[in-house]
């Protein structure tokens, strides 16, 4: 795998601070809020629920993409003040960088059609999602996550570097019968089958306890999520099987990515900040006085 040297054709070094800002929002943002909401799921007993476990499981997968980000925006910012500088962690890095990014983004997306359908289990059939179901739903997500993503490590598919040579991806510029294969196979069971039961349980949801009111949480924004914030690498890996992706400009190539790293904030607001419970032990953890339960031990 070549190493890039100066700035990529296309960007202007503004153009790469620009970028390098974005993601650094981007990355301090997503970090943040999932950070809190794993610090409450740890320190608010009231949250160890199996259905918050799924909850904690996306938070810790978007942690992972936003850390993925500021790596990102951290390479991107070195790029813009010292113009010629390669990628500063070697190649052996970026194959790290473009399988860690890919663990996560996958177990996010797995991660949310996880708590669909505990929600669905939950309100649907009126009764507790089990310890040990929950488990292995978060078992399977991460171990089918990190399975999808070693396999181009191991010669299916390939991780090489985005446009703009400040983090890395799944390689789609050649558009080759290994990354046709790979691309259609990985995207059935790692985007089309969880938008499947993402929109599924909420539709069934939105049926049954729609027009009663008990319906407690947004029946829209997740499958909305995944499609606004994974739809447009999904087009663009298509495009790259059926067309030159060449043809398309750099800067374009660089707004999936960019979209997609907005994911984690969207997430925390939806399924921490949007509910009391979790809203409650965050604001336990960042006040200094001690909680009822605390107090009266």
């Amino acid at each position: 795998m070549a190493e890039t040297s100066a700035l990529p054709t296309g960007f202007g070094e503004l153009e790469v601070l620009a970028v390098g800002m974005v993601l650094l929002v981007e990355a301090l943002s997503g970090l943040s809020l999932n950070t809190l909401t794993i610090f409450s799921f740890c320190k608010t007993p009231e949250l160890r629920t199996p259905c918050h476990l799924l909850v904690l499981s996306l938070a810790l997968a978007d942690s992972g993409i936003s850390l993925n980000a500021l790596i990102a925006a951290t390479s991107s910012l070195l790029r813009y003040h010292v113009s010629h500088r390669r990628w500063p962690y070697g190649s052996d890095g970026c194959q790290a960088h473009g399988f860690q990014g890919f663990v996560t983004a996958l177990a996010s997306i797995c991660s949310s059609a996880a708590i669909a359908w505990g929600r669905y289990h939950h309100y649907c059939t009126r009764s507790q999602l089990a310890w040990n179901s929950a488990i292995s739903l978060v078992l399977f997500v991460w171990l089918s996550s990190t399975f999808w993503a070693a396999l181009p490590l191991l010669g299916w598919g390939h991780y090489d570097y985005e446009p703009l040579g400040t983090c890395c991806t799944l390689d789609y510029s050649k558009g080759d019968r290994n990354f046709t294969s790979f691309l259609f196979t990985m995207s059935f069971f790692n985007f089309a089958m969880p938008l499947f039961i993402t929109i599924t349980s909420y539709s069934l949801m939105e049926q049954k306890l729609g027009k009663s009111g008990h319906l407690q949480v947004n029946t829209t924004l997740p499958a909305r999520t995944l499609l606004l914030g994974w739809g447009p690498y999904a087009i663009l890996y298509l495009y790259a099987v059926i067309a030159d992706v060449t043809s398309i400009s750099p800067k374009l190539q660089m707004v999936p990515a960019l979209i997609a790293k907005m994911v984690p904030t969207i997430n925390a607001i939806n399924y921490a900040l949007g509910n009391e419970m979790v809203c409650r032990g965050i604001w336990q953890c960042l006040s200094p006085q001690k909680s009822e339960k605390d107090r009266a031990k």
